[in-house]
């Protein structure tokens, strides 16, 4: 399994606007990106993917930015990747494909398909707010250490 920039992007500007709009105010993508150093036109077509998804929401003009669509205890890890299009699956035959041939009687493939089902429940039940709980940093100390 490997998780893309676009997925580890979407996770960090995730966590960002998650720390910055706290009051529930948008965020600009430039603030994002010069919080987390991502390029805005990377941001933007993130961002497109998480409004598309009904994760974020939008608002247009002076002051406008992004903002959480839910509440960040119920927004999971894994919804963000899923929307970011990452697959979280760690081989071609943890899934069941139509050109295996040893599908039917393939013993690893459950092992596959179990270790997947694992790490796709793990991402499930990890929220936003209970990122932002565990790991609380304040924003200058984050990015001077490199987390997140």
């Amino acid at each position: 399994m490997r998780i893309t920039t676009r997925g580890r992007y979407a996770l960090r500007a995730s966590l960002a606007l998650a720390r910055l709009g706290k009051d529930g105010s948008p965020v600009s993508i430039n603030n994002l990106s010069e919080q987390e150093n991502i390029s805005s036109v990377f941001l933007e077509q993130i961002f497109f993917r998480l409004r598309k998804a009904g994760i974020v929401t939008s608002v247009r003009g002076p002051g406008g930015g992004f903002c959480f669509a839910q509440p960040l205890d119920k927004l999971t890890i894994k919804a963000i990747l899923d929307a970011a299009g990452e697959e979280l699956n760690l081989t071609n035959c943890d899934k069941s494909r139509d050109d295996c041939e040893r599908i039917g009687y393939c013993l690893t493939h459950f092992i596959w398909q179990d270790v997947t089902d694992l790490v796709n429940n793990y991402f499930r039940n990890i929220t936003i707010a209970s990122i932002l709980e565990k790991y609380h940093t304040e924003p200058e100390k984050t990015r001077s250490e490199g987390i997140v």
